[in-house]
């Protein structure tokens, strides 16, 4: 599997590291519809704003396309776009597996609601101080699931990888889920998963896919 990598900063660098078959994509080596020719999958860890507007380029190559660029709204049209050029792609706000266990917890959790009248929900994100978006990608993530309005409290220290943690509270009672991420390269790994997975015939159909659909459509 031939991976052209966009943005080999420190989660891209553990992609390198882990993928021997790589190209780097970055301001030394522009990605165009040509120099990303013959590569079977694209990876891009790219800054949200960055993403956006290489998102034409990325689908006039035709070439699956797996990304965890964060902190921009998806233009409307991305689903029919990438669907009309028959071309899948597979986003993400947090590629660890992991995360795809959380996922299934906090569904069971935000049944709270019909059984506590005074159930609150509060988010908790910790990240290094280099990363941009706050609150982070995962944070509205989990909020989504959640299915209700949470408040979500933002904190960037050190070089922390990824601290989420999601409160229950009650009158009585409070339930905390928590997540922490110790190397970048669990999110490597499953963005690798993911490539490999969207490279296989008839794996993930064309058009915009969440990587937690695509996860829960395989363990079916």
């Amino acid at each position: 599997m031939k991976v052209a990598l966009i943005g080999s900063g420190k989660t891209g660098s553990k992609v390198l590291e882990a993928h021997s078959s790589t190209t780097v994509f970055n301001r030394s080596n522009i990605p165009t519809t040509q120099s990303l020719a013959g590569h079977d999958v694209i990876i891009s860890f790219l800054p949200g704003d960055a993403f956006l507007e290489l998102i034409p380029t990325l689908i006039e190559t035709g070439i699956p396309v797996v990304t965890g660029s964060t902190g921009f709204k998806w233009p409307s049209t991305i689903d029919t776009d990438l669907k009309n050029n028959n071309v899948a792609w597979i986003h993400a706000t947090n590629f660890s597996l992991g995360m795809n266990l959380v996922h299934q917890m906090i569904g069971i959790l935000s049944k709270a609601k019909s059984l506590f009248l005074d159930a609150e929900f509060n988010i908790h994100e910790v990240h290094h101080t280099k990363k941009l978006d706050a609150p982070s990608g995962t944070a509205l993530s989990w909020q989504d699931w959640v299915g209700s309005k949470c408040e979500i409290t933002s904190e960037r220290t050190g070089d922390v990888i990824g601290i989420h943690e999601l409160s229950l509270n009650t009158k009585n009672e409070t339930i905390f889920l928590k997540h922490e991420a110790k190397d970048r390269g669990i999110f490597a790994a499953g963005a690798l998963w993911a490539a490999k997975h969207i490279t296989t015939k008839n794996k993930v159909s064309s058009g915009l896919n969440a990587f937690a659909d695509v996860i829960l459509k395989e363990l079916k």
